[in-house]
């Protein structure tokens, strides 16, 4: 069985940073993730990506990340699944028919974030993805959207895909951004409170101003969004209008990848600013289990920037901890880095406030809307659950199987707990929260047999 001192889940910008500091300090570390090739979501296959790559000098900021990491003494093990961890820091790990266990005096989960789930009314539909599977496709394979495209939801991510797809000269026919009224005079405040650096506000406008020069119409204050079709997507509705379409690309924000840190029972609070739980974690993304730390996007939303500051944050104390700097040498090296990170993290309260989901995103209106994709159970179904009886998720998913299918509920968890709210008239911060179990990721019967044999 391998040993490691330090072992890191995620190679995105927060496991990379983590890891290259972590090697730097002397600490052997071995950096696993899922992917093919470092990058995480943010900067998937930006090693392959050209020098005028559509999507703009933020994405190609990740090569300089992924050269580093190449060039250390990290042992990186990519396209494997970590598949259970135990609080003894034991890694149970999957790459192709082969198993194996690893051993971790500290671990680091960087697991990023996911795209919120927008269950509106024909979102499964043939046609209908996320924003962030759009840029997937971008990313890795150059693939563009043909035909009529509406960009859907709200967020910063909304305008930086549309101002790609621009680039790529494949510009959406039409934006419907969901942003209330309301929601932007709430913001101004704490715009003026944060005080955030002039770089961010000026890529988020050079943005919009790309979506103008183009021509894109855009449409404020949507509400009522559907898809519809036959078979496919074929129209996209709203309160007051409709259009045709071949592609609706939605996206609502992130939250926090917490499938791994909810199966370790580790402590979760609800933050009521993005409407979503996150870790409860220490300065140092440390969580309340020894020997388990967290950074980046999947202790709370803050950014890719923030997210590589919150990595090197954790490799110090880890090298802390296991002797090789003192308590000192930490703190001082640290002090560059906070400051920066509070720089990064000076926009998050007018983005939260701007950005806040409506409650029709959350919960859905309409019985008949799929909540559940795996299991292909609705709102509805959802609803008749609690009226008979069921208290909580656990509860839902014995009445209808919700959550039981291959992602355990990653996808339609939040959406459950905001349904259940609704219904038992309660905040979603007071429903309590799904165990995912391992396999934490689907794996083969061969895999495990071959795990059996090395034990």
């Amino acid at each position: 069985m391998r040993a490691a001192e330090f072992a890191v889940i995620g190679a995105g910008p927060a496991g990379m940073a983590a890891a290259i500091r972590a090697a730097e300090l002397g600490l052997d570390t071995i950096l696993i993730d899922d992917q093919r090739a470092p990058g995480g979501q943010i900067y998937r296959a930006v090693e392959r990506a050209g020098a005028d790559s559509p999507l703009g000098p933020d994405y190609l900021a990740g090569r300089e990340l992924v050269a580093a990491l190449r060039a250390s003494a990290v042992e990186y093990r990519p396209a494997t699944s970590l598949w259970h961890l135990d609080p003894e820091g034991r890694l149970f790990l999957a790459a192709g028919e082969r198993c194996e266990v690893v051993s971790a005096r500290r671990v680091l989960l960087a697991t990023g974030a996911i795209e919120r789930p927008v269950p509106i009314p024909g979102w499964t539909l043939p046609g209908v993805m996320t924003v962030g599977a759009a840029q997937t496709l971008l990313k890795t394979a150059d693939l563009v959207p043909t035909g009529r495209v509406v960009l859907a939801g709200q967020g910063p991510l909304l305008y930086l895909a549309a101002s790609q797809l621009v680039r790529a000269a494949a510009p959406p026919g039409l934006i419907l951004d969901t942003t209330a009224p309301a929601d932007y005079r709430r913001c101004l405040s704490a715009l003026r409170r944060g005080r955030p650096r002039p770089r961010m506000l000026l890529a988020g406008l050079a943005a919009i101003a790309a979506i103008k020069r183009a021509g894109i119409q855009v449409r404020h204050g949507v509400r009522g969004l559907r898809a519809l079709g036959a078979g496919a997507l074929e129209r996209v509705a709203w309160e007051g209008g409709e259009t045709g379409a071949d592609h609706l690309f939605v996206h609502q924000g992130l939250i926090p990848n917490l499938q791994i840190s909810l199966a370790l029972q580790l402590r979760h609070e609800w933050n009521d600013d993005q409407l979503c739980w996150q870790l409860v974690l220490d300065p140092w993304g440390q969580t309340s289990l020894p020997g388990i730390a967290v950074a980046g996007d999947g202790g709370r939303i803050l950014g890719a920037a923030a997210a590589r500051l919150s990595g090197e944050l954790a490799a110090l104390d880890a090298a802390m901890m296991l002797g090789r700097i003192t308590g000192p040498d930490r703190d001082r090296q640290a002090e560059p880095i906070r400051a920066a990170l509070g720089r990064e993290q000076a926009l998050r309260g007018f983005l939260d406030r701007l950005y806040r989901p409506a409650p029709a995103i959350l919960a859905p209106a309409e019985d008949d809307t799929i909540v559940c994709r795996c299991e292909n159970v609705s709102a509805g179904a959802i609803r008749r659950a609690v009226r008979q009886g069921a208290p909580g998720p656990n509860q839902v998913k014995a009445f209808t199987r919700c959550g039981m299918g291959p992602c355990q509920g990653r996808i339609c968890a939040g959406v459950v707990a905001a349904l259940i709210a609704e219904s038992l008239g309660r905040s979603p911060g007071q429903i309590e929260l799904w165990r995912p179990r391992a396999p934490y990721k689907p794996i083969t019967v061969a895999a495990l047999a071959n795990l059996a044999v090395a034990e």
